[in-house]
């Protein structure tokens, strides 16, 4: 594992980089300010980091204001490091949100999962036959149109229309829960597959930090870990085969949306994914979120509104176009991941998330929720602050 300053950003020192430690000396955790090297502990200005994105002038306050520091990124360590200070998820209190198939090259795969009732045996077959049809169809098309409610309509006359290809061009997103609140790991810590799946892979995405208000206040990497097999037996078993012990990582850091890094920015960045797994596998591939079907903003607009509210805020998860069709082993059954395989998401200006893949049932158990949050906070006489 590299050091969390090989993390950073490449402009990092024009961002704003917030996130959160586990104090060893404090025995919970500090939303901190990432900066010229150092950490700064932010708890005085708000305990959380759901507390700390209410605030309407939060760069301009974190840009003229002086913390306590804490440390240098140098003595920082991964979770379950012998460290005073390590790296924790930068989100706390939030929901944490996906979408799914936001992307047409992801949403055609999405149809040869459900095809294949979770089979990668029978995905390349299917794949010949439905892609180039269906996937041809779908260039061009925004969701929710009318041009996409008549491809509907052709695409049901010929038996080829799909629960993912309502979401995926249809006036309505899928969106759904990824992880709760204080669950999502970090930088540096194992990401969970559960042990009955065979047929596994990572999503690499941006994800939004939005407040109460809706509003999105900066964007972070996420790797929203998937089971193809889960999923493909069943949309049903979509909670299964996504919300698992360690199955949610997002970071290293919430980059802060300010002059020099906004929404636009977001639009047409570029996510890339490297494995490398300990068998000598390797895979790389990348993202472009220009090529998203829903506007991110049309996104949060879906997740959050007079329909529903969060008042801790959310991360929302935007989507990928990566579906790893390679063969790994076997012909003919694709990829999949296996124990040890370290997994990179990073991108230009959000920097780099780090995670070595295990099965949930190993990775460390999620233990310190909401209640150990509040009960550690009022010990600390934090509880006040806002």
């Amino acid at each position: 594992m590299t050091g969390l300053a090989d993390a950073l950003p490449a402009d990092h020192e024009a961002a704003i980089l917030v996130g959160r430690v586990w104090r060893r000396d404090a025995g919970g955790p500090s939303p901190a300010l990432f900066r010229d090297g150092t950490v700064f502990d932010l708890s005085a200005l708000a305990p959380t980091t759901s507390l700390l994105f209410e605030i309407d002038d939060l760069p301009a306050r974190l840009r003229e204001g002086s913390f306590d520091a804490l440390g240098g990124l140098d003595e920082i360590g991964p979770p379950g490091a012998d460290a005073d200070l390590t790296l924790l998820a930068p989100c706390d209190l939030q929901a944490v949100k996906a979408c799914g198939v936001t992307f047409a090259a992801s949403l055609i795969e999405r149809v040869i999962e459900e095809r294949a009732g979770g089979d990668p045996a029978k995905a390349d077959a299917i794949r010949s036959r439905l892609a180039a049809h269906v996937g041809a169809s779908l260039e061009g098309v925004r969701p929710g149109s009318g041009a996409a409610a008549r491809l509907k309509q052709a695409l049901t006359a010929e038996g080829l229309w799909s629960q993912y290809l309502e979401v995926g061009i249809g006036p309505d997103a899928e969106i759904f829960t990824k992880a709760q609140p204080m669950s999502a790991v970090g930088w540096g810590a194992p990401v969970g597959v559960h042990p009955a799946s065979s047929w596994s892979n990572p999503e690499p995405e941006i994800a939004l930090a939005a407040n109460s208000k809706g509003r999105a206040v900066g964007a972070s990497l996420g790797n929203d870990v998937n089971l193809r097999d889960f999923e493909g037996r069943s949309a049903l078993l979509l909670g299964k085969a996504k919300d698992n012990n360690a199955s949610c990582a997002v970071g290293p850091f919430v980059r802060l949306f300010d002059d020099d890094f906004a929404m636009a920015d977001v639009e047409q960045a570029v996510v890339r994914l490297e494995i490398e797994g300990r068998d000598g596998f390797s895979l790389a591939a990348e993202s472009r979120m220009s090529e998203i079907s829903r506007p991110p903003a049309a996104l949060l607009a879906q997740t959050i509104n007079e329909n529903h509210q969060y008042p801790d805020g959310l991360m929302l998860f935007l989507g990928t176009m990566f579906a790893p069709v390679e063969d790994r082993g076997e012909k003919g059954r694709g990829f999949t991941h296996r124990e040890g395989d370290r997994v990179v998401v990073s991108s230009p200006r959000l920097g780099a998330l780090v995670n070595v893949v295990t099965t949930s049932d190993r990775a460390p158990p999620w233990t310190f929720g909401a209640g150990a949050l509040m009960k550690n906070l009022a010990a600390r006489g934090l509880l006040g602050n806002s």
